[in-house]
């Protein structure tokens, strides 16, 4: 490893430390914010972890953690702002499909299914119907979106200016994404074998630990679409 790998890997310990160590209340403190303010702490938690993630990503593809024109400050703004649409897709989808199971029999409510602290089949079966219902019908739009909001940040010079400039959509979905891999990688593969699983474990944790396993979820989204999301050359 490089010099660089061991300032980042003390970074990722100086940043965590405060998690482990209840003397310093900022998990309290933590855990306070996310339930008053869900949306600008997902923006926030997106933002870094997951755009971290995606510099890993570069760091085992290319051997550096940054380069010129990757644009870090565009790519934080769009995973803040996919933060915000994970977020809101979690709650819409975590009290809208036990309300589903509940009209076609077989489930209760929202509250009623994830509220119990005893770790049931039934609990980890509507999670995982949870899990594959948002990954099925959320995930590849995001995901998607992501990867166009990529290109076009690399297009643009990595550049805050250049992330405002209107995105050539039609080019981009019809020149630049590789579909190929985006299909047969992203959405056969990372999505069935790693979010479905991912997710239902997220959403039979108590709440408490959803916060931090949600965020550290980020890293792995950040680098497995930035791995296996490739564009066309």
């Amino acid at each position: 490893m490089k010099k660089i790998d061991w300032i980042v890997i003390l970074i990722v310990v100086v940043v965590l430390a405060p998690f482990f160590i209840p003397a310093t209340g900022f998990y309290a403190w933590f855990e306070a914010s996310t339930a008053a303010h869900p949306f600008i702490m997902a923006f926030f938690k997106f933002a870094i972890l997951a755009t971290f993630g995606e510099m890993l990503a570069l760091r085992i593809r290319e051997g550096v953690y940054n380069k010129k024109g990757f644009g870090i400050v565009p790519r934080m703004m769009v995973w803040g702002f996919l933060g915000m649409c994970i977020a809101m897709a979690m709650i819409i989808f975590k009290s809208g499909v036990p309300a589903f199971l509940g009209v076609i029999g077989g489930c209760g409510s929202p509250a009623e299914v994830f509220a119990a602290a005893e770790l049931t089949w039934g609990k980890v079966g509507v999670a995982f119907a949870v899990s594959v219902l948002m990954n099925t019908i959320f995930a590849p739009v995001m995901m998607t979106f992501h990867k166009c909001t990529d290109i076009h940040i690399l297009e643009n010079g990595g550049t805050v200016r250049g992330l405002l400039r209107p995105m050539k959509m039609r080019e981009i979905f019809r020149e630049k994404i590789n579909w190929d891999v985006q299909w047969n990688v992203v959405f056969k593969k990372t999505i069935p074998l790693f979010w479905f699983p991912a997710h239902t474990i997220t959403f039979i944790l108590p709440p408490t630990f959803q916060v931090l396993f949600a965020a550290l979820l980020g890293v792995a989204l950040g680098l497995i679409l930035a791995l296996a999301g490739g564009s066309k050359k």
